[in-house]
């Protein structure tokens, strides 16, 4: 993996990742546990494409599915900052919605 830049529970100061002063009153946060997203945006586990996995905190509350919180994702300070950073190599949306089949009419 090529260089870790800092993640959502580093940027923001949540207190949920594992181990974190939040975790045991308001839970771990699934984008710090998220395997499978590891790497992505030279993040750690999802800590760098946090806006795609649901029930992360932001502004006080656990936030729901990709699908009711992406909009107000696009305006944290911390998506834009990813976004910046990783240029033209920015993943936005995980490999499942980034494809779509074409089948013939």
């Amino acid at each position: 993996m090529s260089e870790q830049r800092q993640n959502c529970w580093e940027c923001m100061k949540c207190g949920r990742e594992p181990g974190g002063e939040n975790a045991a009153k308001l839970g771990v946060c699934p984008a710090s546990v998220d395997t499978a997203c590891d790497g992505t945006n030279k993040g750690k586990n999802a800590g760098r494409f946090c806006w795609v996995v649901g029930g992360t905190f932001c502004s006080g509350e656990v936030q729901g599915t990709f699908a009711t919180k992406f909009t107000s994702c696009l305006k944290c300070p911390f998506y834009q900052t990813v976004e910046r950073q990783e240029e033209r190599n920015f993943q936005l949306l995980p490999p499942n919605l980034r494809k779509t089949e074409q089948k013939p009419l």
